[in-house]
């Protein structure tokens, strides 16, 4: 066929897939949002109320809706019509290659996604999408009523509820605790219900995703639930956030906390499989493990790793862990020893300490002389540096021209206000030896402007400098960060410049070390 016949043919096909998923809305709405609710799994019976709920959503949010199960979607030229697209209790393996391409590529260059409850029984075999929802589905408990304490209040989700926020559902437990690499929004409590895992259990979370930005909450199971105006407003702060419609602070913790990860709970591997085991956690482990396999956990950061323990069991000849980050040839960031422990049902934990620097996934790869199986592992946990504590901007003890000011949002309520050009504020008790880094939680309605970190006093040495811009309102508020330089153990001083009036607002700051 003649290269112009094809090319004609391709665009025809491509003038095709635009027109058959067109957003058709009553009014010229904002932006427009793809409901995705493929299924080839298990299809839960409250997609149709889901739907109906979102395009419900949309008359009132402002936002054109059009709904599909239909994959071929998944096009860059088709995806660029949407600013957000809601994955509404899909399961199983529901993207092909090229379509996987296509939304990485949206999300990664500004796009937004919502995953939707069984969204995270989805796409397994796919790593990125792994982070992206942030967990993967491992099990759940009947139906049943549970307490659910709301963390952040200040975002678009959830700032209509109380602190804690008790309801029936269907309540996932997941393969990883996502809480190191996301921001949690909402988390059960464990002892309210019968059947949860986890301990500390997030079911509601967002985070930055390259350039877009992903949100995902675990409640939904049930068709009653779209008729739950809390959860419809959820839903839609969720689908605001993703959209870019509006701000939010979805930074996930810096340093973050211990994470732990069941073995079996591998998104790529070489040599092993998953074994039974009574005595283990859940009851399995990541098993028939020889020389030179490997285990790769998607959704598990390395960055800020110290330390690495790992619940273990041989019958076998026992071997090596090494701790690797990106890859099962990446950087290697510790290894740690693995004894014959007397039978594959004798558990015992081993550790190690983690050095170096890197921010990829982590993968364990396994050594080992004897022939046939090794050893086993239950669950494995990471340990990190402890997250700095954030220091309240009205907390300053010297200052010139700022005010503490009252905002619902903030940490307190209230934030370092009144900035204009030229104020500065200090904090006595905050040293800046061995900073290397400094994070804000700031707002503006109005100019923006420039935080200058110094040290010893408002004029003194300047370590680092970051921009504040315009957030919409003095209570829409986001993170801006910078790294610090230079050698410095005074105390911390904050130092503004601008333009002409207030400039912005600061609700907390950390320094990191």
């Amino acid at each position: 066929m003649p290269k112009l016949m094809r090319r004609a043919l391709a665009l025809v096909a491509a003038a095709a897939i635009a027109a058959q998923f067109a957003p058709t809305a009553a009014h010229a709405a904002a932006y427009q949002v793809l409901v995705f609710s493929k299924t080839a799994g298990f299809r839960h019976d409250s997609i149709p109320a889901g739907v109906q709920a979102i395009r419900d959503l949309g008359v009132t949010g402002d936002f054109g809706v059009t709904a599909t199960e239909d994959a071929t979607a998944f096009t860059a030229a088709n995806l660029a019509q949407y600013k957000a697209v809601i994955f509404l209790s899909t399961t199983g393996d529901v993207l092909n290659d090229s379509q996987q391409s296509a939304f990485q590529s949206y999300v990664d260059g500004g796009g937004g996604y919502v995953g939707v409850h069984a969204a995270a029984d989805t796409e397994y075999g796919w790593p990125y999408y792994g982070g992206l929802a942030g967990a993967w589905f491992d099990s759940h408990p009947a139906i049943q009523q549970a307490t659910v304490k709301n963390e952040d209040r200040a975002h678009p989700a959830t700032a209509h509820l109380a602190a804690t926020w008790t309801r029936t559902d269907e309540w996932y437990n997941y393969r990883t605790n996502p809480r190191a690499t996301v921001h949690v929004l909402q988390s059960l409590d464990e002892t309210s219900y019968g059947g949860g895992t986890m301990g500390d259990h997030p079911i509601t979370w967002c985070h930055p995703q390259a350039s877009g930005r992903a949100f995902y909450t675990g409640l939904g199971h049930t068709t009653e639930s779209y008729a739950d105006p809390n959860f419809r407003s959820l839903l839609l702060g969720g689908i605001r956030y993703a959209a870019g419609a509006v701000q939010a602070d979805c930074s996930p913790p810096s340093g973050g906390g211990p994470t732990t990860v069941e073995g079996e709970a591998y998104t790529s591997s070489a040599g092993v499989q998953i074994a039974s085991h009574g005595m283990a956690s859940g009851g399995r482990t990541l098993g028939y493990i020889d020389n030179g396999d490997w285990a790769g956990y998607a959704s598990v950061s390395t960055q800020g790793a110290t330390g690495f323990s790992a619940r273990v069991s041989s019958g076998g000849a026992g071997g090596t862990i090494q701790v690797r980050s990106g890859s099962a040839t990446g950087t290697l960031l510790g290894s740690v020893s693995v004894p014959n422990t007397g039978s594959w049902d004798t558990f015992t934990t081993v550790s190690t300490t983690l050095t170096g620097s890197a921010s990829g996934p982590v993968f364990l790869t396994f050594t080992g002389s004897g022939g046939g199986g090794l050893f086993d592992v239950d669950t494995f946990t990471l340990t990190r540096s402890p997250a700095a504590a954030p220091t309240e901007g009205e907390a300053y003890t010297s200052s010139a021209g700022v005010q503490p000011a009252d905002h619902a949002g903030a940490s307190g309520g209230r934030t370092l206000g009144y900035i204009d050009n030229g104020d500065w504020a200090g904090y006595a008790s905050v040293s800046t030896q061995g900073a290397t880094g400094f994070s804000a939680r700031v707002s503006s309605g109005g100019a923006g402007g420039t935080i200058q970190v110094r040290s010893g006093s408002a004029s003194g040495t300047l370590l680092g400098s970051v921009s504040v811009p315009n957030t919409g309102s003095w209570d829409t508020f986001t993170t801006v960060s910078t790294t610090l330089t230079g050698s410095a153990s005074g105390p911390v001083f904050l130092a503004f410049t601008g333009g002409s009036g207030s400039l912005f607002d600061i609700d907390t700051f950390t320094l990191t070390r």
